[in-house]
């Protein structure tokens, strides 16, 4: 299999100012590995700001969700130019699957569980964070696991990392709406709601999608 056909579809890439800033990037001394790493530091950071939104003192609680929406869109700018580096900027390296997926695994719990930590307007939002964190992990293992078994890599949501993100993201700036002019905080619980239902489903169609494809293929 092509590495290119390993690659998650993302018509971003074809854009020029990604393409521009792939560029710039892959001229200096910097390694898709490198920015591969700093998406965890983004994503370390949107939930050390989601874990300390509900301590912030009063009439700044809307900072933090900000904050923590701006990190998760930084991390997912470093997973889009780690690819474009390595693939376009022609600095791939041979350990570059492990540090293009081990990340990834490290940065969605870690964005998710502190969304549930921070999910104080009901009772059980640390567990919904935990249960949204191992589904996002669940979610990347079916499709591992299926294409070493031989199926094609499927990045089929409804739910894959960028869906994941892109819903965290929209609840943090409605966290932060919440926080500043409103008396209710249920944007990240009701999120992690959605990314749990949602990691279901992409589990489920991922892993029967697997299964058919490699019941119709002749032994050799």
């Amino acid at each position: 299999m092509d590495k290119l056909d390993n690659r998650r579809p993302l018509a971003v890439r074809e854009r020029g100012l990604a393409k521009k800033t792939a560029h710039w990037l892959s001229q200096q001394a910097i390694t898709p590995n490198q920015i591969s790493i700093a998406s965890v530091f983004f994503a370390a950071a949107a939930a050390a700001c989601l874990l300390w939104s509900p301590h912030a003192a009063a009439g700044t609680g809307w900072v933090m969700p900000l904050l923590a929406a701006a990190f998760i869109q930084l991390r997912l700018l470093c997973n889009l130019f780690d690819g474009m580096v390595a693939v376009e900027g022609g600095k791939k390296t041979r350990s570059g699957e492990l540090f293009n997926d081990i990340p990834d695994r490290i940065a969605d719990p870690l964005i998710l569980v502190a969304a549930g930590y921070a999910s104080t307007a009901i009772g059980w939002g640390d567990a919904l964070g935990w249960c949204a964190g191992l589904l996002a992990v669940l979610t990347a293992y079916v499709r591992t696991l299926s294409a070493s078994a031989g199926a094609p890599v499927d990045f089929r949501g409804p739910m894959a990392k960028q869906h994941r993100m892109a819903l965290m993201t929209g609840a943090c700036i409605i966290a932060a709406i919440e926080a500043a002019f409103g008396q209710t905080a249920y944007a990240l619980p009701l999120a992690l709601a959605l990314v749990i239902l949602g990691a279901l489903v992409t589990v489920y169609r991922r892993t029967m999608a697997a299964y058919r494809y490699l019941e119709s293929t002749p032994h050799v």
